[in-house]
């Protein structure tokens, strides 16, 4: 099949479809005419690409787990490359979800602060312009 009907029966993009090429994911045969053809195990593909790029897994990520992967959603055997894989985006996740709470915390501190001033504004204004005053020609 042709990108186009790829694209149609899996709904993903087919600029999509070539980056996954490109990243080495999935594979397309050239025609005489230069068309990418897919067989029909390019669906089930795709469709593991996209289950694991919702896991929030890169497609560096990807590339070791495919071979690993069973099934559309899909099923992944314990082969060494994935449970490595999946660790390290484990902690780089747990590690993301640390410093978003500490930011969150510092902000919340900064909001406590604020509303506590009440509504005043800043800087004060007092309504003097303090720069100089530019003559009129």
């Amino acid at each position: 099949m042709r990108i186009g009907e790829l694209s149609r029966r899996t709904g993903v993009h087919t600029h999509q479809l070539r980056y996954y090429e490109a990243q080495g994911l999935l594979e397309a045969e050239r025609g005489a005419n230069g068309y990418r053809e897919y067989d029909e195990s390019a669906v089930l593909r795709v469709k593991q690409i996209r289950h694991l790029l919702g896991a929030g897994l890169s497609s560096e990520d990807i590339a070791y787990l495919l071979p690993c992967a069973v099934g559309e959603v899909p099923e992944l055997a314990g082969c060494p490359e994935l449970l490595a894989a999946m660790r390290s985006r484990m902690r780089r996740l747990d590690d993301q979800m640390e410093r978003l709470a500490r930011s969150r915390d510092a902000l919340a501190v900064y909001i406590d602060a604020a509303a506590r001033t009440g509504a005043e504004t800043y800087p004060p204004f007092d309504g003097s312009d303090d720069r100089e005053s530019v003559p009129a020609a």
